[in-house]
């Protein structure tokens, strides 16, 4: 039997997916809801580390696009040998009121780094913060949807066939019923 550190990194990512718990330890007054940031997806993912043998890091660029300022987070998983990124971009909102320019720079790197690891540890956002405050209910909140003929199809069975668990893929997406079923006969594969 193989141990835990032998495995593809593939698979323990798929574990670290399946098994992370990272609760909602913040409270906003403000909106009334509970969100997690990314410490607090770090620190649920620290357990994982040494008993896999990975490393979880995050490093931040920042770039322009047509004039707007734009911070890039990528979180990574590696083993020693190989690594997964996961991306997020967020805008820098030289606008916002309320703010210093370093505390618009600080609040878009929080963004990204969350949302970077959310989307490596495939973390369900739906019931986090952002979808979950009443700031402006005129912008209905719903999953993407998934079609065979996606790009995140392909991804979707790849992470299946490396043994991820169908039931978070399902959490994430609006799976249409020829994806559902088609990702379904992947899992028995």
């Amino acid at each position: 039997m193989t141990g835990k550190k032998e495995m593809s990194l593939y698979r323990k990512l798929a574990t670290i997916q399946t098994e992370l718990k990272a609760k909602k330890s913040r409270y906003n007054s403000f909106g009334k809801y509970n969100y997690r940031s990314a410490e607090d997806i770090l620190e649920a993912v620290k357990p994982f580390l040494l008993d896999l043998g990975v490393s979880v890091t995050i490093n931040e660029k920042f770039s322009e696009i047509a004039g707007l300022p734009i911070m890039e987070s990528i979180a990574t998983i590696s083993d020693g040998q190989d690594f997964i990124e996961s991306v997020a971009v967020v805008g820098v909102d030289l606008n916002q009121r309320g703010m210093n320019v370093p505390q618009q720079f600080g609040s878009a790197s929080s963004y990204g780094k969350k949302y970077s690891l959310g989307n490596l540890f495939l973390i369900d956002d739906t019931a986090d913060s952002d979808a979950t405050n009443k700031h402006d209910t005129s912008v209905a909140k719903t999953k993407p949807k998934l079609d065979v003929a996606t790009e995140a199809y392909g991804k979707a069975v790849e992470y299946i066939r490396k043994g991820g668990a169908f039931s978070n893929i399902e959490s994430k997406y609006d799976l249409s019923a020829k994806a559902k079923a088609a990702l379904k006969l992947e899992k028995k594969a």
